[in-house]
């Protein structure tokens, strides 16, 4: 016989363990992406038919390489967050939902990792 309540089985969970901070995060990673995603955008359409020693350039230049490196952050980490809420209000499969997070994750890091040393190389070798 079990003597729990339901608001004794609901506890710990929901926006009073992470959802609120999840939420949040998310939010200020979105409006990050507001400015950084006008820079990019304007910045490649200013950059029409250049050549690769101009991009290398451009990505050299101290303040390009800084906004990069945060729209590269911003970017990989907002569509981390993004992808794990969809995973968590569709799949219903305990196992299975810790399994996409995680691959999703370890997929998105690596991706984040390789823009981040392409663009340190870049700068280095520029």
């Amino acid at each position: 016989m079990n003597f729990r309540t339901p608001i004794s089985k609901a506890r710990g969970l929901g926006s009073a363990k992470a959802g609120f901070t999840h939420w949040w995060t998310q939010r200020i990673t979105a409006v990050a992406l507001i400015p950084l995603t006008l820079w990019f955008g304007i910045a490649i359409i200013l950059v029409p038919g250049a050549d690769h020693r101009t991009i290398v350039e451009w990505i050299s230049s101290p303040w390009n390489t800084v906004l990069l490196i945060a729209t590269i952050i911003a970017v990989f980490y907002h569509a981390l967050l993004g992808i794990q809420v969809i995973i968590e209000d569709y799949i219903r499969t305990e196992w299975l939902k810790i399994a996409a997070i995680l691959a999703t994750k370890l997929i998105l890091i690596f991706y984040a990792l390789a823009a981040l040393y392409a663009t340190f190389r870049i700068v280095t070798l520029g």
